[in-house]
């Protein structure tokens, strides 16, 4: 784990006040990028000066990799010059596509995991880490029903983008769960079988049932607190990988920023335990 990095949050703007007055020891921050590619303004000045009392993250959710096109020009751009701007800790982004024939979708798409994906994702992430002049992790997707016409097991695309491009990956744990559940797979067994040496970063968050089919259908909502479950699932796999720089994601219905905080301590707390028992 990155010595200056433990656990942090994902920055809301209610929270910029609190944010910028904590001093807790390895706190660190991550954002949509989509939400600060600008020339300036407050939301902007606000990051700067988190920027310089706290590490910060990328998280984008529009490049589309998975897509049928490269990623827009433009947009890599403008996220090439705030990364310049930032400097940030970790970037990432998801496994997924949002994009086609110049229309966007407010959604993160599966596809099928076929080598001619592969070749395609793989060519994609490369033009995105040629861009950034640095590697970026790649996030393992939510998944509802059950795709028909894999060529690849999901963990055996996702180490070969690695092997592929130098990227690293970003293990969220309750996608994990979720789709655990959703598809009727084991959670640990998924987990365990994880190239833990390939995962620079771990999310954890919480999830909502489907409001028609209850606990047949999990909802990566990530607007509740995170499941006993997900709780577990993280244990064991830093129990094994070691402790990893761990994102606490609430996108709705977010809380007061102690509320998260605790949340945050948690997971903290769990990393130096870890890492404590590495050490002796």
């Amino acid at each position: 784990m990155s010595s200056s990095l433990t656990a942090g949050l994902g920055l809301k703007p209610e929270h910029y006040d609190a944010a910028l007055s904590s001093q807790v020891e390895g706190l660190w921050f991550e954002v949509h990028p989509e939400n600060y590619m600008v020339a300036g303004g407050p939301r902007l000045q606000w990051l700067e000066a988190i920027r310089e009392r706290h590490p910060v993250s990328l998280h984008g959710v529009s490049l589309s990799l998975a897509g049928d096109a490269e990623p827009d020009a433009a947009h890599l751009q403008r996220l090439a010059a705030l990364a310049q701007r930032i400097q940030p800790a970790l970037i990432s982004e998801h496994l997924a596509w949002s994009a086609w024939k110049g229309r966007h979708f407010p959604d993160l798409l599966p596809f099928p995991r076929s080598t001619e994906a592969l070749h395609r994702i793989a060519a994609n992430i490369a033009r995105t880490q040629d861009a950034l002049n640095t590697a970026i992790a790649i996030e393992n997707p939510s998944h509802y029903l059950r795709f028909e016409g894999h060529a690849w097991d999901e963990i055996d695309f996702l180490a070969e983008l690695a092997r592929r491009t130098g990227c690293t990956l970003l293990l969220d744990i309750n996608n994990v769960h979720v789709s655990a559940c959703n598809l009727g797979f084991s959670a640990t067994d998924w987990l365990d079988h994880f190239p833990h040496e390939l995962v620079s970063e771990i999310h954890l968050a919480g999830h909502a049932l489907d409001p028609t089919l209850g606990e047949a259908l999990l909802i990566d909502s990530h607007d509740a607190p995170i499941a006993p479950e997900v709780w577990g699932l993280y244990r064991r796999f830093i129990e094994r990988a070691g402790a990893r720089p761990t994102l606490i994601e609430r996108d709705g219905n977010v809380p007061a920023f102690d509320e998260l905080m605790g949340e945050r301590s948690q997971a903290d707390a769990e990393l130096r335990r870890i890492a404590q028992e590495t050490v002796t």
